[in-house]
């Protein structure tokens, strides 16, 4: 019996009809399952979790069947409590299935500790621009006899002298001792 034969022979196409109407069968009972195991259309609203600490959230996540992970802690916002959700993912209001994780990022308990660099010997007009990138403010500038006018001879934190690789909080406020240049190499000390 040649192939082509065999294509239109009766065995043939009654085994064929026989593997669609199986291939049917199987696909349709697919769907129906994933219908029934994946709840579709049942879906929750993922609540707002913003500025809410860890025990709120909690009881929140567990009265509508969500979990929770945390990421990682953000830089801190004053604006938000210490611990408190900064960000969530997915998004409050979003439409989402039992059992989700819920991403969230927190708010640390303040700010970063920040070294500080060596910027004694260097102007004035150097030495502001680092410290604020830093995140530091600028307290008092005051002037004390030196040959170098507007280098910065010392920097202080609260009356204590700073000294390269001490930490300080971000925002900390740094006071300046600077050069007034009337200081010259033939004045006694």
């Amino acid at each position: 019996m040649s192939f082509v034969k065999f294509l239109f022979s009766k065995a043939f196409l009654i085994q064929l009809g026989i593997a669609l109407i199986v291939i049917v069968i199987l696909v349709f009972g697919a769907m129906q399952w994933l219908d029934y195991t994946t709840n579709h259309d049942q879906r929750i609203e993922v609540p707002n979790l913003s500025k809410l600490s860890l025990d709120v959230v909690d009881k929140k996540l567990v009265e509508v069947d969500l979990r929770r992970d945390i990421l990682d802690s953000a830089n801190y916002n004053p604006d938000y409590p210490k611990y408190s959700v900064i960000e969530q993912v997915p998004k409050p209001g979003s439409l989402v299935k039992e059992n989700r994780m819920i991403y969230l990022t927190l708010n640390p308990s303040g700010y970063n500790k920040i070294e500080i660099p060596n910027l004694l010997g260097r102007t004035q007009r150097q030495v502001e621009p680092t410290l604020r990138s830093l995140g530091f403010k600028i307290g008092d500038i005051t002037y004390k006899p030196n040959i170098a006018e507007n280098a910065v001879l010392e920097m202080r934190h609260k009356g204590n002298l700073l000294k390269e690789g001490d930490k300080l909080m971000k925002t900390s406020t740094i006071d300046l001792v600077l050069g007034d240049g009337t200081r010259n190499y033939n004045s006694e000390n």
